[in-house]
């Protein structure tokens, strides 16, 4: 393992594989190309890191960034490394409340953003135009203007992730931890310089960076990104862009299913699809069957940077297990006060490793919270597995208030708290329920205070207030919640319909994920 900081890796790169394809980025709408050399792509990344410097980011300071995909995330994100800033990632989907929350928590000097996002935020922008040519709304620096080098060891980036409180929270992450991540997924996914890595993965998630970007600079390998998924262009993307490591989830899979069979849709390269639970026995047959390409199952989380539990890159795969653990950790299943349990036994998953190499430094402002789920190197998941006597790790369940949406994570708390200020609601609480193509969707159930709140008044309240993601997209009215001996709402309850429900399917909020033309 080596201390480099993420801008000397890729500066490294530059210097290795200067006209080796770095990055091909498609717009599946528009069926636009646009390629780049690792030497052509630093040239684009010194004159941005030249302007941030010009507007005074030094080692340290925080920049937001609120991007869609796109080549210019790819560029702000290597430019702030090659100065020492510091990487805040927003949502393009985050509303503005949400993305003031973040910017005023961490203190962010800039916020780098499209010209069709940030309009209701205060804080000083830099607009990047999107152009083939990566103008800035900024007069041009002199060249090298003053930079800070930052170490291995150095704040790289705050990614904030929805857990089950009230806020989301911001993951502190090192150099260090993004370059262990690319050493990581080069040999979980047995990736050479001559990979071509596919993803349509949002670029402000740690699942893109670390699981993509981070191995294809670590190998001089190439990554092909797409600004969104679309279920009908997806895999025709796969196949024209010859690519042999591919990034997916459930969601993926799950709608790939439901396209019209291509006489051609087996002509492809692909050796994995580095994919990350659920998906159930059938759907996994049928995938696999139907387009001729095995899957390698992983664990992970923002906290635990990787899939640190992960099916081996060759040799035996057990599946449903999710796998074995991963170099660089260590893994066992708690009972409840913490004891290890035997192997076939349930309990809590612990993840170890070191905190700012291979686990996250902890959160940003927020010892307490560090603290609860990160001690003595290892980590609390929060999520149930059991584990056999040959190590292989077979999951549960995941936290109750934590809901896997189309990639998202969502806290059921967080909704609650938005919703309990809307009028006309008394009490409120938020489940996870089963969605046959999103994993889950995110269920409300309502005692209402007025007559006349409705299912939409409710939807149009949550959707000036949260992501669309996170808008529930199930109302249920009940006359009360319904509780445990100590008070305790039974959520497990809640996931089954009452006798008397409204559920809005002609109001619901506009899917991000096109399915179809």
């Amino acid at each position: 393992m080596t201390d480099m900081s993420v801008g000397e890796l890729w500066e490294a790169r530059c210097v290795s594989h200067p006209e080796a394809e770095f990055l091909v980025f498609e717009d599946p709408d528009s069926g636009r190309v646009r390629r780049y050399t690792y030497g052509q792509f630093d040239s684009r990344v010194e004159a941005l890191a030249d302007i941030l410097a010009d507007r005074g980011i030094r080692a340290g300071d925080r920049v937001a960034t609120l991007l869609h995909n796109s080549v210019e995330f790819i560029e702000t994100l290597l430019a702030l490394a090659k100065i020492g800033g510091v990487l805040v990632p927003i949502n393009a989907a985050s509303t503005p409340c949400e993305a003031r929350y973040i910017l005023g928590h961490t203190g962010a000097r800039l916020v780098v953003s499209d010209p069709d996002l940030g309009a209701d935020l205060e804080s000083p922008q830099l607009h990047i135009r999107g152009c083939a040519e990566g103008a800035y709304s900024t007069p041009p620096a002199p060249p090298r203007a003053r930079r800070d080098s930052p170490a291995g060891s150095d704040l790289f980036q705050i990614m904030f992730t929805s857990g089950t409180t009230s806020r989301p929270k911001g993951v502190m992450l090192s150099h260090r931890n993004a370059t262990f991540s690319g050493e990581f997924c080069v040999w979980q996914m047995a990736m050479t310089s001559t990979d071509r890595l596919l993803t349509s993965m949002a670029m402000s998630h740690i699942n893109f960076q670390f699981s993509a970007l981070m191995p294809v600079i670590e190998a001089g390998a190439t990554l092909v990104a797409l600004t969104r998924y679309s279920a009908t262009r997806f895999w025709r993307s796969v196949r024209r862009h010859r690519a042999t490591l591919v990034q997916g989830m459930a969601m993926i899979a799950r709608t790939m299913l439901k396209q019209p069979v291509d006489p051609g849709e087996r002509d492809h390269v692909v050796r994995d699809m580095h994919y990350f639970l659920p998906l159930s026995d059938a759907e996994k047959e049928e995938f696999t069957s139907r387009f001729g390409v095995t899957l390698l199952n992983n664990y992970g989380s923002t906290e635990s940077l990787v899939g640190v539990i992960t099916d081996p890159p060759v040799g035996e795969r057990r599946w449903p297990s999710i796998g074995r653990i991963g170099p660089g950790y260590r893994a066992r299943i708690c009972a409840e006060d913490g004891t290890e349990q035997p192997a076939g036994q349930c309990g809590e998953l612990y993840i170890h490793g070191i905190p700012g190499v291979s686990l996250m430094m902890g959160y940003w402002n927020d010892p307490a919270a560090t603290a609860a789920v990160l001690a003595d190197g290892w980590y609390r998941t929060g999520d149930y597995a059991v584990v056999d006597e040959e190590g292989w790790f077979f999951f549960l369940d995941r936290h109750l208030d934590l809901i896997k949406r189309a990639g998202e994570n969502v806290s059921a708390t967080e909704v609650e708290c938005v919703l309990s200020g809307c009028p006309g609601v008394e009490a409120v609480a938020v489940v996870g329920v089963v969605d046959e193509v999103r994993d889950m969707a995110v269920k409300a159930v309502v005692v209402p205070a007025s007559e006349h709140v409705t299912a939409q008044s409710i939807i149009d309240y949550a959707s000036r207030r949260l992501s669309y993601f996170k808008v529930p997209t199930i109302i249920e009215f009940r006359s009360a919640l319904p509780r445990g001996a100590y008070g305790k709402v039974n959520r497990q309850a809640l996931k089954e319909p009452a006798e008397i429900s409204d559920r809005p399917r002609a109001c619901q909020p506009t899917p991000h994920i096109t399915t179809s033309h």
